[in-house]
């Protein structure tokens, strides 16, 4: 099946952000009296606050959760969104997709505001054909609005025609929930494990290895049907009896 669409996370994934989100994470959360271990905020990276924050802390009520979203983002966009930088290769990499004739799409559990900070960032607008951000969907990641919602913006692109490329168990959960494949990238911080577990068909170490395999990887072979039986029967467990 020829891949029409590659749907692109951003933190971790294009820009190396993930480190200064757990720091803003343990700020917004001892300025309520609480701490976790950076490990166990990592392990949370990739979701949106809306599912971060109950997992973290159940009891929370949703406004408490919804401030303590707020504070986080506050506190990234003060301290950590201006230091972010991309990933080697990540401009190229989205290049060389929109080059191939490839819908490029941004999709992130991020705001809609560092969602353009990042667009600017990567020099990315000429490239990308549509977005998505936690702005424009009721649940974030894992959740698949955010992939499916992207998707909806890609007339006469099936899912089976698309491809993620996260650095997230939960990117890849998102994904197989719409009935995506994902590449994973270890870019991330996870596990190998982790990122197989949740259904990754290929795993690469950053977004300059993918462009180096271009050709022979799943974006440019579109070697991806052998595991979409799998990945259908994800999307078809995810959905309501």
């Amino acid at each position: 099946m020829q891949i029409k669409a590659i749907l692109f996370d951003i933190d971790g994934t294009l820009v190396d952000s993930n480190d200064m989100h757990i720091e803003a994470w343990q700020q917004a959360f001892t300025d309520i009296g609480e701490s976790f271990d950076r490990s166990v905020i990592h392990d949370q990276i990739g979701k949106g606050a809306d599912m971060l924050v109950p997992t973290l802390l159940p009891d929370l009520d949703e406004e408490a959760q919804e401030k303590l979203g707020k504070s986080e983002g506050e506190i990234f966009k003060s301290r950590f969104m201006q230091q972010a930088r991309p990933f080697p290769q990540a401009h190229e990499l989205l290049a060389r997709v929109h080059a191939a004739g490839q819908k490029v799409v941004l999709a992130t559990s991020s705001s809609q505001e560092q969602l353009e900070h990042y667009l600017g960032l990567l020099d990315a607008r000429e490239l990308v054909t549509a977005t998505t951000s936690s702005s424009d969907v009721e649940n974030t990641k894992p959740a698949p609005d955010i992939f499916s919602t992207a998707l909806a913006k890609l007339p006469g692109i099936t899912a089976a025609q698309a491809l993620v490329i996260g650095d997230t168990p939960y990117d890849v959960e998102a994904a197989a929930k719409c009935g995506i494949a994902t590449v994973a990238l270890r870019s991330g911080g996870f596990d190998d494990a982790v990122l197989r577990g949740a259904g990754a068909i290929a795993i690469y170490d950053d977004v300059a290895a993918i462009l180096a395999d271009y050709v022979n990887s799943p974006l440019g072979n579109g070697t991806v049907d052998a595991a979409m039986e799998s990945v259908e029967a994800m999307a078809a467990a995810s959905l309501p009896s």
